[in-house]
C-alpha cells in the first residue's frame, strides 16, 4: 500500500473501536490520531472534517467520514475499490493528516497539565537557598537533610518582612501544599526548635519514586479528578493501541517505545502534590484502581516483570509520589482499596494509626476490587480502567467476565468448585465456604449459576479447590 489510512479518535470511543477492529480484521495498516493523547491535533480534526465528533477516517488527504460512512461503503462493496484506487496506488501527499512523531508533537500547557506556577514557589525557592539544611539527631535517630520549624519561620520573616504569626501561617500552607513535611510526618507545621521538617525532595523515599525526576513539580497542582481523568484517557489509548481485543495480552515493548507512554510518564509528575482529599469515595476508588493498573504497565514496560525471588519487591518497591506521599502497588491495594488490611502472609498493616494516608483508605472493603486489579500476569483479571460515575457497575461487569472466563468452574460429579487463587489469598474480603459461594452466585452466568445452585440445594459436602496461579507475563 503506497498511501495511508488514518483516522481521528478519542479514548474509550465505541465507534472508534469498531473502526479499529475493522481495519485490523482486514489487515490494513493505519495511523490513529487520538485527540485525548494529542489535544493539539483537535483543531486539525475540526478544520479537516468540520466537526468535533470521532471517528473521522481519511484515505490519504481525502475525508471518508465516520463509522456510518464506513459501514455504508463496506456493505456496498465500495470500500475495497476506494482503498485500491487511492491509498493502494497513490503515495500519501504532505496535505494528508500526519502521523504522530515520538517526542515531536507540541504539547500545550493545558494538555500537559503544566503552566501556572504555584503562588508559594517564590518563597520556596528562597527558603531552599537560605535554610540551614543539615543532618540532625531526633529521637535517637539520625535525620538527614532537615531544618527546624523556628528556622523556617525566621527565614520567612526576613524574606517577607512579616510578623511571626503570618510566617507560621505560611509554614502551614507550605506543609499543606506538600512543599515540606515533618520528618516523622506527625504534624502539618509548628514553630519551634524541636520540630524538624524537610523539603519533599529530601525525603529518603521520594527519589526512589518513578514519577520523580530529581526535583519536585512546582506548578500549581491541578485537581486530582482532572489529573486522574487525563491519566486514564492516556492509558485507555495505550490499551486500544497495544493490547489484544480482550485486554488479556499487552505488547509491553511497543508500549514502552510509544508516544502515548512518553506523555503518560510526563503527566504522572502532576501527581506529586495533588490534593487527594477532594475526591469523593467513588472518585477515590476509581482513581486508585486506575492508578494501580497504570503503575503495573509502567513497571513492566520500564523495569520488567520480576522472577519468583523478587516478586514481592515488585509490588512494594515500584512507587509513585502522590499527594506528597509514596505509594507502592501494595500500598494502593492493601492500604487504600482494602481499607488498610494486611496483605497475604504479612503481620503488619500498611498504614500506622498516625499515617495521613490512612484517612484516604476506603471505609469498607468491596471484594469486587480484586476483579478490577491487574498485576500483569496471565491469571490476573484483564486490565481495565474505570469511570468514577460507573465504577460499581463496571466492577460487577469485571467480576462476571473474569468468573465466566475460567475464574470459576463447577464439577458436579466430584461436587467440587474450582476458584481463582485470588479468593484464597484474600479470603478475609470474601468470607468462607457457603457464604462465599452465595456471594459468587450474584456474578455467574446462567449455566454456572445453575450448576452451583444445584450443589448448594442439597445437604451434601461441597469441596472448594483453588486453581494454580500462572505468574507468567500477560504479553
Amino acid at each position: 500500500m503506497k498511501g495511508r489510512i488514518s483516522f481521528f479518535s478519542r479514548s474509550g470511543c465505541r465507534d472508534c473501536g469498531a473502526v479499529r477492529s475493522f481495519l485490523r480484521g482486514r489487515g490494513l495498516p493505519y495511523v490513529e490520531i487520538n485527540v485525548d493523547v494529542f489535544p493539539e491535533r483537535e483543531r486539525e480534526l475540526i478544520e479537516r472534517s468540520g466537526a468535533r465528533h470521532v471517528p473521522q477516517i481519511f484515505l490519504n488527504e481525502k475525508l471518508l467520514g465516520g463509522l456510518v460512512a464506513l459501514n455504508s461503503l463496506r456493505n456496498s462493496g465500495e470500500f475495497e475499490r476506494r482503498v485500491r484506487d487511492s491509498v493502494g496506488t497513490q503515495r500519501c501527499p504532505e496535505s494528508a493528516p500526519s502521523a504522530p512523531v515520538y517526542g515531536f508533537d507540541g504539547e500545550d500547557d493545558d494538555a500537559r497539565g503544566n503552566g501556572r506556577t504555584d503562588a508559594m514557589v517564590g518563597v520556596v525557592r528562597v527558603l531552599r537557598q537560605r535554610l540551614p539544611i543539615q543532618d540532625r539527631f531526633a529521637r535517637m535517630k539520625l535525620v538527614r537533610n532537615c531544618f527546624a520549624g523556628a528556622d523556617l519561620v525566621e527565614a520567612i520573616i526576613h524574606h517577607l518582612d512579616c510578623g511571626r504569626k503570618k510566617a507560621v501561617e505560611i509554614g502551614k500552607e507550605l506543609s499543606r501544599k506538600h512543599f515540606i513535611h515533618h520528618v516523622f510526618r506527625e504534624n502539618d507545621f509548628e514553630d519551634g526548635n524541636n520540630h524538624f521538617y524537610r523539603f519533599l525532595e529530601h525525603d529518603p523515599a521520594i527519589p526512589k519514586c518513578f514519577n520523580f525526576r530529581g526535583s519536585t513539580n512546582d506548578d500549581e497542582p491541578k485537581s486530582a479528578a482532572e489529573v486522574g481523568r487525563r491519566l486514564t484517557n492516556l492509558m485507555i489509548a495505550i490499551l486500544e493501541a497495544y493490547a489484544s481485543d480482550d485486554r488479556l495480552h499487552l505488547d509491553y515493548a511497543r508500549i514502552g517505545a510509544s508516544e502515548e507512554f512518553r506523555r503518560y510518564v510526563n503527566l504522572v509528575q502532576d501527581l506529586q502534590r495533588i490534593d487527594l482529599f477532594t475526591l469523593s469515595p467513588e472518585e477515590r476508588m476509581a482513581f486508585f484502581l486506575n492508578l494501580h493498573n497504570a503503575m503495573v504497565i509502567h513497571a513492566v514496560a520500564r523495569v520488567g516483570r520480576p522472577g519468583v525471588i523478587d516478586r514481592r519487591a515488585f509490588f512494594t518497591d515500584f512507587q509513585y509520589i502522590i499527594g506528597g506521599y509514596p505509594y507502592s502497588l501494595s500500598t494502593i491495594k492493601n492500604g487504600i482499596l482494602r481499607s488498610n488490611r494486611r496483605q497475604p502472609y504479612s503481620l503488619i498493616k500498611p498504614f500506622s494509626s498516625v499515617d495521613r494516608r490512612l484517612e484516604l483508605a476506603l471505609e469498607k472493603v468491596n471484594p469486587l476490587i480484586h476483579f478490577g486489579l491487574c498485576n500483569g500476569t496471565r491469571s490476573s483479571p484483564a486490565v481495565r480502567f474505570f469511570s468514577p460515575q460507573g465504577v460499581e457497575v463496571e466492577l460487577r461487569h469485571a467480576a462476571r467476565e473474569f468468573l465466566l472466563n475460567g475464574g470459576m468452574e463447577v464439577d458436579l460429579e466430584k461436587r467440587t468448585v474450582y476458584l481463582t487463587r485470588i479468593i484464597k489469598w484474600y479470603s478475609a474480603d470474601f468470607g468462607q465456604d457457603r457464604d462465599l459461594l452465595k456471594w459468587i452466585l450474584n456474578y455467574l452466568d446462567a449455566t454456572k449459576a445453575g450448576l452451583l445452585t444445584h450443589l448448594m440445594n442439597d445437604s451434601g459436602l461441597i469441596t472448594i479447590s483453588y486453581q494454580n496461579f500462572d505468574w507468567s507475563l500477560n504479553s
